[in-house]
């Protein structure tokens, strides 16, 4: 394991690749400070002895300790663990902790590989286990780049008129491939070692140029970051006068992919040298979808709480904490937050193995506590907002509070609760609008909906998962349309490679008749 000052040296030996608006930045550049001092958090507590149980793991492939950031789930306890670890490291920075998206994609690529080896007999299991010992040996960050550009939503990506609207292979070459293309949306990107590629949709034979998975470090050649930084403004005071969450912020990433090299031990998956690998691409989206909205299943628990505790704080310091319409609004966020948690744990001990050996969540119940999530958010936060009043949008610089002439009458406006100091008034309100009305507040709201997708997209996973058929037999038997009726349970298992490819047929021979 490495700490955080080896992973900073190794950020800042990076080349320059980071754009932010018509700036050429390196890795030292303040505006994505923010985002280091959340990964910070993941580092440090790996070597905090109270954190220590939730934050490291023993490798399945070397045997060794490894930050949990870097382990393939072997199990149900590494799954709850996992989400645990989420959960608690998220109250700890306010939000997202942000290196959940690459171990989330490894875990997702360590199961469809091994399946395509199977399958084929391809060799892209032993590059990722190779690639997965460099991983954990450094003790590396990832980002996962997903979400192409897509360009008319209509149209599949060999549709596209623009055929780089989606990542494609342009050259399968002896030693690698080229490929060309953008991921948008991409969250930490400018300051990981790493960035995980996979694609974001199913495949048709078609679009086999598109079905592509690598890795490669973040500064590789051909990788231009667009970057848009959120961050929180810096007062110019006392460090003791500093809420904790102006030292947090975030990276949005427009990852353009510029005809750039990629070698074979970096390839996990190439539909250009062999279109039957079609349908792992499909899998290897929907995998990484399902992982990562397990991992929501902490964080977004965190996020409500984060914004039930600040309720609270701020309901106090109003003097109305006893207020029964305050109470049930607090409980209304703890609520969602536990209903989210539980459907993540339910969904771990649900969970099965994969032929690889890694540890798969449970589907439906992983979607519906991700769902969940994303319906409730812009009611919890409206809650915040009700119950702090405007002021957390309208309030001055923290340093006109300890400005000579103006901050000592300003902080005798600013007392409520008699019992609260102003001085600490005015750090709560500074924290609210710092989680409900800054850039990053901003970014932690869309989030919250879109992260890990949109509730429309967890819908989709699960009714495609669902037997309805079998679901509409007990309101036939009840109704007296169908005399008897068995036992009927909800399949367990999570989506299996006879699943996918089974799925895969069924839209293939729907496509084709409408083609037809």
């Amino acid at each position: 394991m490495r700490s955080y000052e080896e992973y900073e040296k190794g950020l800042y030996a990076m080349k320059k690749n980071i754009w932010i608006g018509n700036e050429k930045v390196g890795r030292n550049d303040p505006r994505i400070k923010g985002g280091m001092m959340i990964i910070k958090e993941t580092y440090d507590k790996a070597f905090d002895p109270e954190f220590e149980d939730l934050c490291t793991a023993t490798s399945h492939i070397t045997g060794k300790k490894i930050n949990r950031f870097t382990h393939i789930h072997q199990n149900v306890d590494d799954l709850l663990k996992k989400q645990r670890m989420t959960r608690t490291l998220c109250h700890r920075v306010g939000g997202c902790i942000q290196r959940c998206m690459g171990i989330d994609a490894l875990n997702a690529v360590s199961v469809v590989t091994y399946e395509c080896d199977l399958a084929l007999g391809t060799i892209y299991y032993q590059n990722f286990l190779n690639y997965m010992k460099m991983f954990q040996e450094k003790d590396l960050a990832a980002s996962c780049a997903s979400t192409d550009a897509k360009g008319d939503r209509s149209k599949r990506p060999s549709q596209q008129e623009n055929p780089d609207a989606y990542l494609r292979i342009v050259e399968t070459r002896e030693d690698g491939i080229i490929v060309r293309g953008a991921k948008q949306c991409i969250t930490n990107t400018p300051y990981v070692d790493e960035i995980i590629v996979v694609p974001c949709r199913m495949m048709f034979p078609d679009d086999a140029d598109y079905c592509v998975s690598f890795a490669i470090p973040g500064d590789w050649d051909g990788i231009k970051l667009l970057t848009r930084p959120a961050y929180h403004h810096s007062p110019k005071v006392p460090k003791e006068f500093i809420p904790k969450i102006l030292e947090i912020g975030d990276a949005e990433t427009f990852i353009i992919f510029d005809d750039v090299f990629i070698p074979n031990e970096r390839i996990f998956l190439n539909g250009q040298a062999d279109p039957r690998q079609v349908p792992y691409a499909g899998f290897l989206a929907l995998m990484f979808a399902h992982y990562h909205r397990h991992s929501y299943c902490g964080c977004k628990p965190a996020i409500s709480e984060i914004l039930a505790s600040a309720s609270a704080l701020v309901a106090e310091y109003n003097g109305i904490a006893d207020a029964k319409h305050v109470q049930e609004k607090i409980s209304h966020i703890l609520g969602t937050a536990e209903l989210v948690y539980a459907a993540g744990e339910s969904s771990a001990y649900h969970s099965e193995k994969s032929s690889s050996g890694t540890q798969v969540p449970d589907e439906i119940l992983t979607n519906a506590g991700r769902r969940h999530a994303g319906e409730q958010i812009y009611d919890e936060y409206k809650i915040l907002a009700d119950l702090a009043g405007g002021i957390m949008a309208t309030l001055p610089f923290m340093e006109t509070f300890l400005n000579e002439e103006v901050g000592e009458i300003a902080l005798k406006y600013m007392q409520r609760n008699p019992r609260v100091k102003p001085e600490n008034i005015v750090k709560c309100f500074k924290g609210i609008e710092a989680l409900g009305c800054s850039d990053l507040g901003g970014v932690t709201q869309i989030a919250g909906l879109h992260g890990g997708g949109s509730p429309q997209m967890e819908t989709i996973a699960m009714m495609g998962r669902y037997d309805l058929k079998s679901l509409k037999n007990i309101a036939k038997y009840l109704f007296g349309i169908k005399k008897n009726l068995g036992r009927i349970e909800r399949q367990e298992n999570p989506v299996t490679p006879r699943k996918l490819l089974e799925n895969y047929g069924k839209a293939l021979t729907t496509q084709q008749k409408r083609q037809k």
